[in-house]
């Protein structure tokens, strides 16, 4: 996988940019979901008591704030003249994997309310879904001498 995200790094085209960017985006959220699924198991095997209505509630407000701060800073990211478009758009997609990630580790945090977890993680699909589809707009075209990666 990250063979296939250097060589789509270094095709030096626009298209390969996108693909290394959703690539990495993947990755970055596998990297979130699979401790925090592994810790939210440990925990309901511990019996946690149930969460109450309410606080869900403002997990599930403060989850959907967080995601919108990692999706405008990872937009940022992606804008930023400063950066070449290589760095910018692997630097959006991982932060912007950060926007689902933290729905996924909160509804991680809830495994034993079938409820509250279907709430935070049909919020991260979405999430994901919709960050995926946008990710192409924020990919620049890579510079003709941007020549920090070292060609195969």
């Amino acid at each position: 996988m990250l063979e296939r995200l250097t060589r789509d790094l270094r095709s030096g085209t626009r298209d390969g940019l996108i693909r290394a960017a959703r690539q990495a985006y993947a990755l970055a959220l596998g990297v979130l979901a699979v401790p925090g699924v592994v810790l939210g198991v440990i925990l309901l095997l511990s019996a946690p008591p149930q969460t109450p209505g309410p606080a869900v509630a403002g997990l599930l407000l403060l989850g959907v704030g967080l995601a919108a701060v990692a999706l405008y800073l990872a937009y940022q990211a992606a804008r930023r003249a400063d950066l070449p478009a290589r760095q910018a758009a692997l630097t959006a997609a991982i932060q912007a994997a950060t926007a689902p990630g933290v729905l996924l580790l909160l509804g991680c945090a809830l495994l034993g309310q079938p409820l509250a977890v279907a709430a935070f993680w049909a919020l991260a699909l979405g999430t994901y879904a919709l960050v995926w589809r946008q990710l192409p707009g924020w990919v620049r075209d890579p510079e003709p001498q941007d020549e920090r990666l070292p060609s195969s």
